[in-house]
């Protein structure tokens, strides 16, 4: 779906300065929404506001605290009417307080006060590792997964499998002639990254595509599943390099793990470096594909496609300098 919607909505975006926001925002205002956006100041500064602004060219920017309900209402929703809610709103970090305060109350806050005005469909953008959960950030989404399913309004909860730049961290170091790192033998997990262009794209047909109205949607990008190995295989020939690996055992991962959280224990500051480490290595060992609850294995037959860009694409336009990569908190290299 390409050019302006037929049916224009009011959409009030949360999230929308991170890369996958503001490819959403993009693409709902390349389809004629009128998009607002509610973001957190990045300083106090009149210049940074703008820079906000600027990053969000087409939509009106409005400025407040996401978890602080008065904020919500009073310089966020303004006591207007919108259509619909998007959120591309994550926890920076993943860890336990910053989890529950941004995926689970802060989206609670936006959901009563989008209800309050007038929104009766909700996009969101959630995560594929909520399937099998064992990190707080992944029971901090589920639980408002729940909240929202329950809450009346039509919901499109989108579940994608993973980032380009989450999948790119190893670009700078493969070019100082490092070898590119994996864990164990770099076959034992897989994903279909998709784009942030493809994905603000995917988010912004929700709007329109009654086929995904009331539905969990996992999506990945098009092709094939990749494993790291093969994300090495790719990159080395591009840069003109003979592919070498460094192969790290998962051991070593539980080790660093099991440490933190012991030292956690009484030096509460490393208690949280410990969920940290938990997050590199629930990355490092499963793979970002739909579950079959059935058996128990990822499949990557199941996992829907979308898009046209695919990771490879993506690592010969950040080598000819057309594109950079901004990494997040989740970074693990």
């Amino acid at each position: 779906m390409t050019g302006a919607t037929p049916t224009p909505r009011r959409v009030f975006v949360l999230g929308g300065t991170g890369t996958i926001g503001r490819a959403t925002v993009r693409a709902l205002v390349q389809r004629g929404h009128e998009v607002v956006c509610f973001v957190r100041p990045r300083t106090a500064g009149a210049e940074a506001r703008q820079q906000s602004v600027q990053l969000l060219s087409g939509a009106t920017v409005r400025f407040g605290d996401v978890t602080n309900p008065a904020s919500l209402a009073r310089d966020g929703f303004q006591g207007e009417r919108f259509d619909v809610l998007v959120s591309c709103l994550a926890s920076r970090t993943g860890v336990p307080k910053d989890a529950w305060a941004i995926d689970h109350q802060a989206h609670m806050h936006a959901l009563a006060a989008a209800k309050a005005a007038g929104v009766s469909h909700m996009v969101l953008l959630s995560a594929i590792c909520v399937q099998k959960p064992r990190l707080a950030f992944q029971h901090a989404k589920l639980a408002f997964e729940a909240a929202l399913i329950a809450s009346g309004l039509t919901y499109s909860i989108v579940r994608p499998t993973a980032f380009f730049k989450s999948l790119s961290g190893q670009i700078a170091r493969v070019k100082k002639g490092k070898p590119f790192v994996v864990f164990g033998d770099g076959m034992m997990t897989a994903c279909k990254p998709i784009s942030d262009a493809d994905l603000g794209a995917y988010l912004a047909e929700c709007l329109e595509d009654a086929c995904r109205r009331d539905k969990v949607l996992p999506v990945g990008g098009p092709g094939q599943a990749v494993t790291p190995k093969q994300q090495g295989e790719h990159l080395f020939p591009l840069l003109g390099q003979t592919p070498r690996f460094k192969h790290v055992p998962v051991a070593l991962l539980d080790a660093i793990v099991w440490i933190l959280a012991a030292l956690g224990r009484v030096i509460p500051p490393l208690a949280a470096k410990a969920e940290l480490a938990r997050i590199g290595r629930y990355y490092a060992t499963e793979s970002m594909l739909v579950l079959d609850p059935a058996t128990g294995r990822y499949d990557a037959n199941a996992t829907p496609s979308s898009g046209t860009e695919t990771l490879f694409d993506f690592y010969a336009r950040v080598l000819k300098g057309e594109s950079s990569v901004e990494r997040g908190d989740h970074a693990v290299y």
